[in-house]
């Protein structure tokens, strides 16, 4: 009779395995939220941004706030995305983030191509929360220009042999002729799921050519941000209404080297952070479980070399 129940349990717990394995794969991914910002008005000295007439993002956007919005979302880690091209705001986020361990790291701003770049470098690269710069055409700069100057490359070449990473929102023409430069270097390009495409013919063909160029190198990554549009006064959560482009980026990068970034509190100008959320994960669960685990935490750890500083988080 013993063996005949031992049997039973037996058949029984076989015939519970698909269950349990198909429980397995639907399980969320863990999220790393690879593009977020921090800023306080309160501050003395101000804010660069966001702008003193623009009432979306708030009087603030630091940890607390964002730890609380994004519990009922399964995000584990964020990594803040400079806003503000002073120096001193490096050291700034960096404080910030040091006590609140749901921040993995921050990208920063510094200049290459000025004197003093190797020096900052060393000393924010001292701490490990620092991961990378993000480069923009603010307040007189213009990559184009500088990736013909020699010393602006061999900064960006002190950034790749550092380990640390650039993100870059210029045209696919200057980030190839970034890559040709300093093919070491891994770079990230934000935003590409709201760019806005050149409407000549001659103009789009050269721009996809490009970015199809950035395709076949694997040090460059996308992120899945600024996902969501608003028309006609809603924002569209149904997937469909994004796919074509977004399965245009996919195929040109890959599983690979897409992450996901939610561009908090900027988002906040078009929808919720539920909206964002809704999008990007119906989006990449079409493309399966794996893809999951990559696009939402995986690949930011891959470009960005992040450190976990939670139990809640997963290892690199």
């Amino acid at each position: 009779m013993q063996a005949a129940v031992n049997r039973r349990e037996f058949l029984t717990a076989v015939a519970a395995l698909p269950l349990v394995v198909r429980a397995v794969e639907s399980a969320p991914a863990p999220i790393i939220d690879a593009h977020i910002h921090l800023f306080d008005r309160r501050r003395p000295q101000g804010v660069p941004w966001p702008p003193k007439d623009d009432p979306v993002p708030g009087t603030s956007a630091l940890p607390p706030r964002y730890r609380e919005l994004v519990k009922p979302f399964g995000v584990v880690g964020a990594i803040v995305e400079e806003a503000s091209p002073w120096l001193e705001d490096n050291q700034w986020v960096l404080d910030q983030i040091a006590t609140d361990s749901i921040l993995v790291g921050t990208v920063g701003f510094l200049d290459p191509g000025r004197p003093d770049f190797g020096k900052n470098l060393e000393r924010f690269h001292k701490n490990k929360l620092f991961l990378g710069i993000r480069y923009r055409n603010v307040e007189g700069r213009n990559i184009a220009e500088g990736i013909e100057q020699p010393a602006f490359v061999s900064d960006l070449k002190l950034l790749a042999d550092a380990g640390l990473s650039l993100d870059l929102t210029v045209t696919p023409k200057i980030m190839v002729r970034v890559t040709d430069k300093v093919p070491s270097l891994r770079l990230v390009i934000p935003h590409l799921p709201n760019v806005r495409l050149p409407q000549e013919r001659a103009d789009l063909d050269a721009y996809m050519a490009d970015l199809r160029e950035l395709g076949k190198r694997p040090q460059v990554y996308i992120k899945l941000s600024e996902v969501i549009k608003r028309v006609d006064g809603k924002v569209p959560t149904d997937p469909s209404f994004y796919r074509e482009w977004l399965d245009q980026l996919w195929n040109i990068f890959g599983e690979n080297r897409v992450m996901f970034g939610s561009d908090w509190p900027n988002s906040e100008h078009i929808g919720r952070f539920s909206d964002v959320m809704k999008v990007a994960q119906a989006y990449v669960q079409g493309k399966g479980a794996a893809a999951m685990d990559k696009v939402f935490w995986k690949n930011s750890a891959a470009a960005y070399r992040w450190v976990k500083r939670d139990v809640s988080q997963p290892k690199a």
